[in-house]
């Protein structure tokens, strides 16, 4: 086997980047009155901010929002997000209702991610643009997610928006589309697994209904 010699990492220190991974939760509930420290919230923007990103283009904006009545501005918007989305669920539109979706009141801090106005990147996106900037977006707030579980905090991604209300809201410069607010600090317990997967929502799948196998080729 070859081994590079360069920043390895012992099996412990593996074995917690596997353990982060598989303990990681979108978090609904925060503790009330809870607080980030600068230096946390520091150290999480650095982890979001070292992600990978195609062509370089790094197209994710991040906003920390600390106003209490810009806040409640944007919970309204939530809500009624949360009310159309409930209306489309039909049959499970109660069910849905009961479910706590968002953490917008409890959370320490708010941030919003955005996917920054087109920069006219090509290396590597030249037939998927739209794509390969949401997927470089994506991955920020999966390395801000995994380094918020290292903190010992909770966060949760919240979706249910009209991006065009919320860009208008916070004056997002024209090209640019809000992707998610992210509710970030202290929990009082972490979800043993999914919260959705706990309350009998939806079940997570296994990794062996992922896995595709390769087309069969004929060789002339």
């Amino acid at each position: 086997m070859i081994r590079c010699a360069q920043h390895q990492f012992s099996a412990a220190e593996r074995d917690t980047v596997y353990a982060n991974i598989a303990l990681r939760r979108d978090i609904r509930h925060f503790a009330p009155g809870g607080q980030v420290d600068d230096a946390q919230l520091q150290r999480m923007l650095n982890a979001a901010h070292q992600a990978p990103s195609v062509g370089l283009m790094q197209p994710w904006r991040l906003m920390r929002i600390r106003q209490p009545a810009l806040r409640r501005q944007i919970q309204a918007l939530v809500e009624a997000e949360r009310q159309r989305t409930a209306t489309a669920l039909d049959a499970r539109a109660a069910e849905f209702l009961r479910l706590k979706v968002e953490g917008l009141g409890e959370c320490a801090e708010l941030l919003l991610v955005s996917l920054a106005p087109e920069d006219g990147t090509v290396f590597g996106r030249r037939s998927m643009p739209r794509e390969m900037a949401l997927c470089s977006a994506a991955c920020a707030v999966q390395n801000l997610w995994l380094a918020a579980r290292a903190e010992n905090l909770g966060l949760g991604w919240v979706s249910m928006f009209e991006p065009e209300a919320l860009a208008a809201l916070l004056q997002l410069p024209q090209g640019a589309m809000p992707l998610g607010l992210l509710c970030l600090g202290p929990v009082a317990r972490f979800y043993e697994r999914p919260m959705l997967e706990q309350l009998g929502w939806r079940e997570a799948r296994p990794l062996a209904e992922m896995l595709m196998d390769e087309p069969s080729l004929e060789l002339s």
